[in-house]
């Protein structure tokens, strides 16, 4: 992930220190899925330690992974966008230690306080372009044939 797309970078101060507010420290052991594509998106995490593998299901294969998140990476985007189902599985693939944060109250928070909402969504937009991109690529380089991925 860029430094563009973590919390530290993408969000003024002073809103990146009312969301932590709110936040409650979690821990996963390597093997807890967080969510499963598809299922409600409650719910969104910013990595402290570890890993966390994303993952797309791919019909008659096993899930492909197509990206790891590591420190001040956003975990979960589609709390964010109406209807609020996962896109995406994710799995820890190390014990993580995280910081949880409640979808509602954030989305609330969004509602009451404009410029906090365009901080928020500006950080959410960069992610999710930044998601896209990176599992288009991953995605190429698993399926496509040789040299259809990125070029330099």
């Amino acid at each position: 992930m860029t430094s563009a797309t973590t919390l530290a970078t993408a969000v003024p101060a002073e809103h990146r220190e009312r969301l932590m507010r709110i936040a409650r420290e979690v821990s996963f052991e390597a093997g807890t899925r967080l969510f499963e594509e598809g299922r409600k998106a409650d719910r969104f995490w910013i990595v402290r330690t570890g890993t966390v593998a994303l993952d797309l299901h791919v019909p008659g294969r096993q899930a492909a992974v197509v990206e790891s998140l590591g420190h001040g990476e956003l975990v979960g985007w589609s709390w964010h966008f109406a209807p609020y189902k996962w896109q995406l599985g994710a799995e820890a693939m190390s014990p993580v230690r995280a910081y949880e944060f409640d979808a509602d109250a954030v989305r609330a928070m969004c509602a009451d306080d404009p410029e906090f909402g365009r901080a928020i969504a500006a950080w959410v937009g960069r992610v999710v372009a930044h998601r896209l991109h990176t599992s288009r690529v991953r995605l190429l380089d698993l399926y496509a044939p040789h040299g259809s991925g990125e070029r330099s």
